[in-house]
């Protein structure tokens, strides 16, 4: 049997969370997306989540899934409306996403490549799954590296733990039954090197990564609040620009191209599956990455390399 990389904590025992079933769901966090204050034990390979006080939790988290999540959906549907099925181990993986934020209060975003078999198109923080027996924090930095070539020096960067976003791929029942079934971890690494900086040292893995933008806080408000509102599109806000500067790899060579701001701002259910925008887990990192520069934007939580959470 395959070792459970997410686990709850039900009725006073850990029990692996499995595939079919909503994570939100079977913790009894209530209708809807949330989200969810949650305890959580970030363990090596694997997390522990309870809805109730945690011994040993290492941090208590935001939770929170798409409001068109499929395995909710399922679970409104009814009876005999279910997955196709599932091999009675199979649970729920462990991913972590890095939001890289430079010293100048810039975030790194990549585009998933067109490739890809999950996501093709997606505008994401660098990130994937977690390695068994991997400390998390490990993690996020290997996925750093392996997509976009950046190491970040030990005592050059601090981090904390954000939030958790539950994830399916197709994300929502119109698209397909889900074949994936995600929690994410958001890790915020602040590094003290400028954007500049980082930037000269970023060599993109091309059979993950089609392009890369460094945006600034006022651009990134307005893609964490884009999935809000209606489905029309809108004029694009006063102090938004037209367009941001991207770099697109091309082959073996990189150009910078301009996108359409308006691009970031696409909302999941008026977009097809593969079509570019800024995934919706992405948006709910940003609005905690924004919650906590606004509260502390010069106070890092852990100084690397890996501190314990807090």
């Amino acid at each position: 049997m395959a070792q459970a990389r997410v686990l709850l904590l039900l009725s006073g025992r850990p029990e692996p969370a499995g595939f079919a079933r909503s994570v939100c769901g079977r913790l009894g966090l209530g209708a809807g997306p949330g989200p969810w204050q949650v305890y959580c034990g970030l363990q090596p390979g694997r997390l522990l989540l309870s809805d109730s006080s945690l011994p040993g939790a290492a941090a208590q988290l935001p939770l929170q899934r798409p409001p068109f999540c499929p395995f909710s959906a399922l679970e409104q549907q009814p009876p005999g409306a279910s997955l196709p099925q599932q091999p009675p181990d199979r649970g729920v993986d462990l991913a972590v996403a890095v939001i890289l934020q430079s010293r100048d209060q810039t975030v790194l975003l990549t585009r998933r490549a067109s490739s890809m078999h999950t996501a093709p198109n997606l505008w994401v923080p660098p990130g994937g799954h977690v390695e068994l027996d991997e400390e998390l924090l490990d993690a996020g930095l290997r996925e750093l590296r392996e997509e976009t070539g950046l190491q970040l020096p030990q005592g050059q960067y601090s981090w904390l733990p954000l939030g958790l976003w539950e994830s399916a791929y197709p994300p929502m029942l119109s698209q397909g039954h889900p074949r994936h079934h995600h929690i994410v971890l958001y890790v915020l690494v602040t590094s003290q090197e400028t954007e500049k900086q980082l930037q000269e040292r970023v060599q993109p893995n091309q059979e993950e990564v089609s392009a890369y933008v460094w945006l600034k806080p006022h651009v990134l408000a307005a893609v964490a609040a884009s999935e809000e509102g209606p489905d029309a599109p809108e004029p694009l806000p006063a102090n938004l620009p037209p367009c941001v500067q991207i770099v697109e790899l091309q082959g073996d060579m990189t150009q910078n191209l301009d996108l359409p701001t308006s691009t970031l701002l696409r909302k999941s259910l008026s977009t097809r599956e593969d079509e570019e925008r800024v995934s919706t887990g992405t948006k709910f990192a940003l609005g905690l990455w924004l919650q906590h520069l606004k509260r502390s934007p010069k106070n890092p939580t852990h100084v690397s390399p890996k501190p314990e959470p807090e």
